[in-house]
């Protein structure tokens, strides 16, 4: 084996545990960590460069190439953190390609100043590569060259089956899982562990019964709504002004059951609330598929909310204005029982506010369907999309000075922007209530934030916030004696705190008229009897 060769690949397997040293958070030194992860290491980056060797044919290239990914996976880590506060896992592998069909949601996070530095260096290196490195091939016979590759690939997989062999298990806390084990045996043990199928249980929800309340078709409608980052940020930073959720607080004096919803997302990975809201599964059942849930859910049925409506004459519905490819929400969706899905096919470009469609054109979609869909009760299922980020794309509005008791001093843009979006949303439950209470139906509104938004400009000024977000349970139908019970919730216990509070109406309406025979029997809340 030639010296060049031997040179690159040695580089090729010891410059990256250099460079984790720019990881956040930063790994642990290789001697503090478990033996087993220095093999894993050594073989991946033997893998990787035999890989790149083969295809380019020139060692000093394909040393550059495996360096130069490398680097990239560990800048893509620090934007995440820094953005999402979690370390880069396995499973955002996939995200890579999703970058390609949606940049706006992910280049701006990345840099795109740093985005298109690195496409110009990746087009200069091929260049400079090709044409002044000789190819394997000329230098040696073909035979000669493919036998040197095959050797240190055969060495990579050697080594890198030893150590995955003896590899310890992770905890399930990305940082934790990343400072212990370092950057590359961690992704391995995640993606390790993906392998697992999900064992869901089964008996979370309660079966349906017929009886009276169908006949008496008082079955109301029900609206969901997942807004996008919404949370109240007033209790955060006091200096917003109330007006900016005059009719969540408006929502939240007749509601039912409000409070604050702890949720298992930061910033983005919406899906994670949204499985545990409609499937009920806690984190802990979820195990590592907790990362992305629709991996697992858009091969295999699981029992959830919409299916124990459609299954009690529900007409379930959900309303996403954006792909409905993206997670796989296209496969997933139809699995969970959900009889329609409308997404931005259905909407106007004209409907954008900013750079997503409005709140303002959700919610007339959803009032037109309350009006016209009559026949049997509906379940709406919304899914908004305005206030996503990047807000840092966004010029703040001339009137952002209303939205505070004093004008911030410092870097508020993103802040400003994401409180105009914040004011339409709280618009829509405006809009919501007032469409509800239009229908002859009795109607029901589940209003509640996936996560708070990303605004690291302002969180490095003012402190994050705890992350936890905010519900309202509200009802058309509202004795004047009823008074709001305030109880704080996780979300994967307030869907089926909304199933409760859903089928306890109808047996509320049902009894005046049932048999003791036909009386539903009692189910718990989730506080009675969820873990």
């Amino acid at each position: 084996m030639t010296l060049d060769i031997v040179l690159a690949a040695s580089l090729a397997a010891i410059i990256p545990g250099a460079l984790d040293t720019r990881l956040s958070p930063r790994p642990r030194p290789t001697w503090r960590r478990p033996r087993a992860t220095a093999a894993v290491e050594v073989g991946t980056h033997l893998l990787h460069y035999s890989l790149w060797l083969a295809l380019v044919q020139r060692p000093l290239f394909a040393l550059a190439i495996t360096l130069a990914l490398y680097a990239l996976l560990i800048q893509s880590n620090n934007a995440k953190v820094r953005s999402l506060r979690e370390p880069f896992t396995f499973m955002d592998f996939e995200y890579f390609s999703d970058a390609l069909r949606h940049p706006r949601l992910y280049l701006p996070f990345f840099g795109i100043g740093l985005a298109i530095a690195a496409t110009a260096a990746a087009v200069l290196a091929i260049i400079a590569g090709f044409r002044w490195e000789a190819s394997l091939f000329t230098t040696h016979s073909t035979a000669e060259g493919l036998g040197l590759i095959a050797m240190l690939a055969l060495a990579g997989a050697l080594t890198l089956w030893q150590g995955l062999s003896r590899l310890p298990a992770c905890r399930l806390e990305p940082a934790r899982d990343l400072r212990r084990l370092g950057f590359v045996s961690y992704l391995w043990a995640y993606g390790l562990m993906m392998r697992q199928p999900l064992e869901a249980p089964t008996t979370r929800w309660p079966a349906p019964l017929t009886d009276a309340a169908h006949a008496q078709d008082q079955r109301p409608n029900l609206v969901v709504v997942q807004s996008e980052s919404f949370f109240d940020p007033r209790r955060w930073y006091p200096n917003i002004h109330p007006s900016v959720l005059r009719h969540f607080d408006e929502l939240k004096r007749e509601a039912s059951l409000h409070g604050i919803l702890d949720v298992p997302a930061w910033g983005a990975n919406t899906v994670r609330t949204e499985t545990g809201f409609l499937t009920g599964l806690t984190p802990a059942e979820l195990g590592v598929h907790r990362f992305n849930p629709y991996r697992q859910l858009r091969h295999r049925e699981v029992p959830n909310l919409a299916a124990s409506l459609s299954a009690r004459g529900y007409r379930t519905i959900c309303i996403h204005p954006y792909p409905s490819r993206f997670y796989a929400r296209h496969q997933v969706f139809p699995r969970m029982g959900f009889d329609e899905f409308i997404d931005i096919r259905d909407f106007d470009p004209m409907d954008r506010e900013g750079q997503y469609i409005g709140d303002h054109a959700v919610a007339s979609r959803v009032a037109r369907r309350l009006e016209t869909d009559t026949s049997r009760p509906l379940f709406l299922f919304v899914i908004t999309m305005e206030n996503h980020g990047p807000l840092h794309l966004e010029p703040a509005a001339n009137a952002s000075h209303h939205w505070y008791h004093a004008r911030p001093g410092g870097k508020f843009n993103d802040l400003s922007v994401y409180l105009r979006h914040l004011r339409n949303a709280d618009r829509m439950i405006g809009s919501l209530k007032r469409a509800l209470g239009r229908t002859a139906r009795p109607g029901m509104l589940c209003w509640y934030g996936d996560h708070v938004p990303i605004l690291p400009d302002v969180y490095a000024q003012l402190g994050a916030p705890d992350g936890a977000t905010d519900y309202v349970i509200w009802s058309t139908h509202r004795r004047p004696d009823d008074q709001p019970s305030i109880r704080p919730q996780r979300a994967d216990q307030l869907g089926q705190t909304l199933l409760h509070h859903l089928l306890t109406r109808i047996d509320a309406v049902a009894a005046t008229t049932s048999t003791p025979s036909t009386t539903r029997p009692a189910i718990s809340t989730p506080q009675e009897g969820a873990s």
